[in-house]
């Protein structure tokens, strides 16, 4: 078999993999390689009797399939889309079509072939379709060949449907797994001479496909990372300290030494301590009861009326740290004819992933393993090796599938390096296993951050805008987790959403003179992801006041949004989708009225119009919701319905609870006592429309949440006739108009 070389192979240091790992959980690929050679001379005999077929697909004799996914799963669908996308190309029997996770050690020793292996900016499938495709390509080429050798005729004579090759003019046909050990042995084609599918021809592509993840799930047979049993495993629990920066003083161990199942009391960073145990529940009963002294430092000076006035003052400061800039927007609105202005806020947000953060690690005769749910398994094998000290070829990461990520299991590794330390003090070859609880889940979290916008807008006598500011103080989510991303002390990330190129998050919106500008105010919380990032905050920031300044003008909502957007066609089309689908302009029932948004966030456009009630008493209920995405090219219809109803849950409960308080520099809300989130009974009919345009690919997940607030705070706005420009609702009295 033809060997194949590798792009970019230079030997493996931890720190070169941490660094690449690190640059592909922000989107970008370290390292370039060849996704279609094959690996080595064993690559013709795969597991189970199958054949390989250049990296990605796995044939057996039954005809049945085996693809290959490099994508962690959390619930979003990543793994059925992605098998989609290689099984069209392929040509195979859907009903026949398996999956098979790689681990990041695996990809490690292959170089890198199966490349980026980070799941998220609502990137899995939109990073890995053309890569992915041209790997079922590869093999459904090798297949036809093999055929073809077989029956001594050209491959060009050949048509494959679910599986079987058929030859017409001498109707011959035979299967996949018939040929499949013979195309094992053929050189893999160059995959960038196969001419892939158009989007009109797909027949498992682009079809609402019944997921592949849903069975085990159902039937309660799916292990998690929370559910791992390892022979001999001992529990822990961990404990940090309650301010972000304390430090851990005295504990008194004596207390707890003769607790039942009590193993030992690890002192596991200079902030944060545990309690290994028989049983997880032994383990925390012990933590509990523990003496344990801080040292909480400055950090337990905030709170949320400090916090506030630090962010006040960077919408008094002149100094920025992100900016756009065109025409010249103060003097357009110190001439307006009418001038219109408001002050918006959101706060800290916890992820709340139904999976708490936990780890299992078993460190073992030079070995190093990890059980985990992650977002990022280079991330995590990176981590893993930094913790043990082992070298990376002696570390291994077992995937599991995730309860809930949100961009909470991505970057951040803080769980592995905790149970390292933790399995460290154990005796070699103990697995230990340390699960968080809810209130250390809640209270050390890599919160969505916290941020303060003050905008103006200027109108002429006819109502149309002639000038927009906007200054946005809050924290760095790079600040705190990628100190790279900030360049000559600009942070453009915090401005997600109202950028000038096309192509990720771009404003929708063509105004004669904008001054976008960003204030950075960091705080001793510690941000990071959440799902949408900042799209969410600064969608709400945009299209509510849009909603005032409209209504300032004496305009219909959409209308004003439209004379604004006809050099952004793409915005404008999702705006009128979902206009559309929700009757805008058409009598409501007595008591209920219509709110509307638009906005741009992962290389998707979305749109959404919400109806909504209140009552004399102030009780808010939303009916009906309609989300319009243009993803570009919709891999799987009903998974994208199933994104939009998910991105509902998550944003309106936000919208309607969520917030993270803090006094005395530690978090309040640290279960769901109090960090509510939407309950069934409040969640409203939701639909989706999707208008791909073909032309791009663009993510799924976060996209819709953006607009899913602005919807209903203009609904809101609309029945009662006050803006809400502070989250979370419930704390806001609202008035029926």
């Amino acid at each position: 078999m033809k060997k194949i070389v590798f792009g970019n192979t230079a030997k493996f240091t931890r720190r070169k993999f941490i660094v690449g790992s690190a640059a592909a959980a922000g989107g970008g690929l370290a390292l370039g390689f060849n996704p279609f050679g094959a690996i080595g001379e064993a690559a013709a005999q795969a597991a189970n009797g199958g054949a390989e077929l250049g990296i990605w697909v796995v044939v057996k004799p039954d005809s049945s399939c085996v693809i290959r996914i490099a994508r962690s799963e959390m619930g979003q669908g990543t793994l059925t889309g992605l098998a989609q996308l290689v099984a069209e190309e392929l040509g195979c029997d859907w009903k026949k079509v398996t999956t098979e996770g790689l681990t990041p050690n695996r990809n490690l020793a292959a170089k890198r072939v199966w490349g980026n292996m980070s799941t998220g900016g609502s990137q899995g499938i939109r990073q890995s379709q053309d890569y992915g495709r041209r790997g079922g390509a590869v093999a459904r080429m090798m297949l036809l060949q093999a055929a073809a050798d077989q029956w001594k005729v050209l491959v060009g004579e050949l048509t494959v449907a679910s599986g079987v090759i058929t030859h017409a003019a001498s109707k011959r046909s035979t299967t996949y797994g018939k040929v499949a050990a013979a195309a094992a042995k053929l050189t893999p084609p160059d995959p960038k001479t196969i001419k892939l599918k158009e989007p009109k021809d797909w027949t498992i592509a682009g079809k609402p496909m019944k997921r592949l993840d849903t069975a085990d799930k159902l039937n309660g047979s799916k292990v998690y990372a929370i559910d791992v049993k390892l022979p001999g495993m001992l529990h822990a629990a961990i404990k940090a300290s309650p301010v972000f920066g304390g430090k851990l003083k005295s504990v008194d161990e004596a207390k707890i030494a003769s607790m039942p199942g009590v193993k030992k009391v690890v002192k596991v960073s200079d902030n944060a301590v545990a309690v290994v145990a028989d049983t997880w529940w032994r383990a925390k009963t012990a933590l509990d009861a523990l003496p344990i002294v801080w040292d909480e430092g400055e950090g337990a000076k905030a709170s949320d009326k400090t916090i506030a006035e630090h962010l006040k003052s960077g919408l008094a400061a002149t100094e920025t740290n992100g900016e756009r800039i065109h025409g010249d927007a103060k003097a357009a609105i110190a001439g307006a004819a009418k001038k219109v202005s408001a002050t918006y806020s959101t706060p800290f947000l916890s992820h709340a992933c139904m999976e708490v953060g936990n780890c299992t690690v078993k460190l073992s005769d030079g070995k190093a393993e990890a059980w985990l749910p992650t977002q990022n398994l280079e991330a995590s094998l990176a981590g893993l090796s930094t913790a043990s000290g082992l070298p990376l070829a002696q570390c291994e990461i077992h995937r599991h599938d995730l309860g809930g990520g949100f961009g909470r299991r991505g970057g951040t590794q803080d769980y592995i390096h905790q149970a390292v330390a933790i399995a460290k003090a154990m005796p070699a070859g103990t697995p230990v296993k340390m699960i968080w609880s809810r209130e250390e889940d809640q209270a050390h979290d890599f919160f969505r951050p916290i941020s303060i916008c003050e905008m103006s807008a200027g109108l002429d006598a006819q109502g149309n805008m002639v000038g927009f500011q906007m200054r946005l103080s809050g924290q760095s989510i790079n600040a705190q987790l990628n100190p790279a991303g900030i360049v000559r002390g600009k942070d453009m990330r915090q401005l997600q959403g109202y950028y000038e190129a096309p192509g990720d998050a771009q404003l929708g919106y063509t105004v004669p003179n904008l001054l976008l500008e960003y204030a950075m105010r960091n705080t001793h919380v510690p941000v990071g992801p959440w799902r949408g990032v900042n799209t969410n905050q600064n969608g709400l920031y945009m299209e509510c006041f849009i909603e005032e300044v409209a209504r300032a003008a004496g305009k219909d909502s959409l209308e004003f949004r439209r004379s604004m957007m006809s050099k952004h066609p793409k915005h404008l089309a999702v705006l009128n989708a979902a206009a559309e689908k929700g009757n805008w302009g058409k009598p409501l029932p007595p008591g209920v009225h219509r709110g509307i948004a638009q906005f741009m966030g992962y290389g998707s456009y979305s749109a959404a119009t919400a109806e909504v009630s209140v009552s004399p008493q102030g009780k808010l209920k939303v009916h009906r919701m309609v989300l319009a995405l243009n993803c570009g090219h919709a891999v799987n219809p009903s998974q994208i319905a199933a994104q939009v109803e998910g991105s509902v849950a998550y944003g309106l409960g936000a919208t309607l609870y969520g917030e993270m308080r803090v006094e005395n520099g530690r978090m309040v809300d640290l279960n769901f006592d109090t960090y509510e989130i939407l309950k069934l009974a409040e969640f409203p009919k939701v639909e989706t429309v999707i208008v791909p345009t073909h032309d791009f690919w663009g993510g799924v997940g976060e996209p819709t949440i953006c607009v899913v607030a602005p919807a209903v705070l203009n609904a809101i706005f609309a029945a009662t006739g006050k803006p809400v420009r502070t989250l979370p609702i419930k704390d806001q009295k609202l008035t029926a108009a």
